[in-house]
């Protein structure tokens, strides 16, 4: 099994260790490639647990301020329960679409590249692409009206009175998508037939210096149909424009994160020192 996976073991790797065997059933899960029984079960323990400790890893990693590992950790967590490479193609985390469905979406006349490209189709087309049956079709609708379509709006409190070391408020309006006849109790529900377990959306907020790899703030959400989420970092100690990103992250889907660049610019606050030399200037006047 280990022969025909993309990413090889290291030199002297032993087949009894347990990480090993982690490994490469992680990457036959990723590479949706066929297992036997017991093999099937001993990969189902290790996503189990992967899902748990690399939410713990984006824990650990943004308590250091690390951007880019944090965001790899978090696509990592699509990885496992989509059960995909992240440079697969998203359109394959439709139930029953084959490489083959998806480059007859990419050579269409019209764009076809994310899962909300496949929903705007006319019924004639879109059956004259995929050519499911009935059957399979309808596991397409229901993996499409699960997708999350999710609007964002931010704004940033007092954006033009930033100082160096102030205290940033960022508010992140969420609203999702939703027809209203659908049941309150299915709304974020991952459609993920290669995960294990039953798994409800999960999502993070982040804001980063991608120039820097600064993570300056990171929020985990839960969002049902609306959410305001206040988010809190600290301007730079250094004056100057900043160009920051804000990320909105999934942890179930490929293809529905966002992320929006917005800028700050840090005015040279007041320091210690001024402000001690102040004090010290007030107190010689006093005595005089």
């Amino acid at each position: 099994l280990s022969a025909h996976l993309p990413q090889k073991l290291a030199e002297g790797a032993k087949f009894s260790d347990p990480h090993t065997k982690a490994l490469i059933l992680l990457q036959a899960h990723f590479s949706r490639q066929a297992l036997s029984l017991d093999l099937a079960s001993d990969r189902n323990v290790v996503l189990g647990s992967a899902l748990k400790l690399l939410q713990a890893l984006v824990d650990v990693i943004s308590s250091n301020g690390w951007l880019k590992p944090a965001l790899v950790a978090m696509e990592s967590s699509q990885m496992v329960v989509q059960g995909l490479w992240d440079r697969d193609h998203p359109l394959m985390q439709l139930p029953h679409f084959t490489k083959a469905i998806v480059d007859r979406c990419q050579a269409h006349e019209e764009e076809i590249d994310t899962v909300f490209d496949i929903m705007g189709l006319e019924d004639d087309v879109r059956d004259s692409l995929l050519q499911l049956s009935p059957a399979q079709m309808a596991d397409v609708a229901h993996f499409c009206n699960n997708y999350p379509n999710i609007d964002l709006e931010y704004e940033v409190a007092d954006a033009d009175e930033v100082e160096t070391g102030d205290a940033v408020q960022m508010t992140v309006t969420l609203e999702r998508e939703v027809d209203e006849d659908t049941d309150a109790s299915t709304i974020g529900q991952v459609s993920a037939p290669r995960y294990p377990k039953p798994k409800v959306e999960g999502w993070w907020l982040v804001v980063g210096d991608v120039k820097r790899n600064n993570l300056l703030c990171i929020k985990r959400v839960a969002l049902q149909k609306t959410a305001k989420v206040k988010l809190d970092f600290v301007a730079p100690d250094e004056a100057g424009d900043y160009k920051l990103t804000l990320y909105f992250m999934c942890d179930s889907y490929l293809g529905c994160d966002q992320e929006y660049e917005f800028d700050l610019s840090v005015a040279q606050g007041d320091s210690d020192e001024d402000e001690d030399s102040e004090d010290g200037d007030s107190d010689g006047m006093e005595e005089d």
